[in-house]
């Protein structure tokens, strides 16, 4: 494995630190980025950092997907993950690493990133919790279905074109509350999708270079450009993050017992009855 090449000048120069001031935590917007060619992100790299993950720490598959297909519709693209990555530009396939702060290299690239944002974050959000890192490696023309992240994420694009399209977090149009009740009780991110939606995009071009902001459970789908693609995902939580996680989780509990809850109130509130109450509940293994 390629040792962690140190970074000798800022990533995030301080007229992107402003623009996400900006934006966070709320509103998905563009930023940008000066992560020079890292010889933890090449081709190869990727490939063989892949090959040495859990199987659980990988996903991948043909790329010409539709935008809303369901978890269970997506077929195997019939290659090893190894042959997926060094074979990207012509294999028509997506694929994702995840988890990569499980390996020292990455997780020291990771938290070099994330350690110049924290003038922006934490005065808003708090701590920067459970840091995370995600690779996603796409051929010309794929696609990521509609889905949300729970985390607060920025995406920086490493290599070829791609637009982020994206939705309001929160807003019940594009993901119903009962979407949200079923992720955080274990169900699959991918969201059921409507070709009217088309309309509410935000759309984030994205070339070498780009980075976006995402907010925490904003639906949004990606399509690739004419080229190979490699984006670095980082990403963290924050107590807000895992309140308002608790409370859709505590939402689906009172809805099996037939009451249809709101929607809980989104940053800076919190719905603190059903958080505590979802604590408590867990602490007592009153719920799975």
């Amino acid at each position: 494995m390629t040792a962690h090449q140190p970074i000798s000048a800022p990533v995030f120069p301080a007229d992107t630190l402003a623009a996400m001031a900006a934006l966070y935590p709320l509103k998905a917007g563009l930023l940008r980025h000066h992560l020079p060619d890292h010889p933890l992100l090449s081709i190869e790299a990727l490939a063989e950092l892949a090959e040495s993950m859990p199987v659980s720490a990988v996903e991948y598959n043909p790329g010409n997907v539709p935008i809303g297909i369901r978890p269970e519709d997506v077929p195997s693209n019939g290659l090893s993950i190894g042959e997926t990555i060094r074979t990207i530009d012509t294999n028509g396939s997506w694929a994702v690493l995840k988890n990569i702060e499980n390996v020292p290299a990455y997780r020291t690239l990771l938290m070099d990133l994330l350690g110049e944002l924290k003038s922006v974050v934490e005065p808003r959000t708090g701590a920067m919790l459970t840091p995370q890192g995600f690779i996603f490696i796409s051929s010309p023309g794929s696609i990521t279905p509609y889905h949300f992240d729970p985390e607060h994420n920025i995406l920086l694009q490493l290599r070829g074109t791609k637009v982020m399209n994206v939705w309001p977090a929160g807003d019940e149009r594009f993901a119903d509350r009962r979407e949200h009740e079923r992720y955080h009780g274990g169900g699959h991110r991918n969201l059921p999708w409507q070709d009217d939606f088309h309309a509410d995009a935000q759309q984030v071009p994205l070339a070498p270079g780009d980075a976006v902001l995402m907010p925490v459970m904003a639906p949004h789908f990606v399509a690739n450009g004419d080229a190979p693609s490699i984006s670095l995902s980082i990403t963290w939580r924050s107590e807000w993050s895992y309140r308002e996680s608790e409370a859709h989780a505590a939402n689906a509990a009172l809805r099996r017992m037939g009451l249809d809850p709101a929607m809980p109130p989104r940053w800076p509130s919190y719905a603190w009855a059903r958080s505590v109450g979802w604590r408590i509940a867990r602490k007592l293994r009153l719920v799975a």
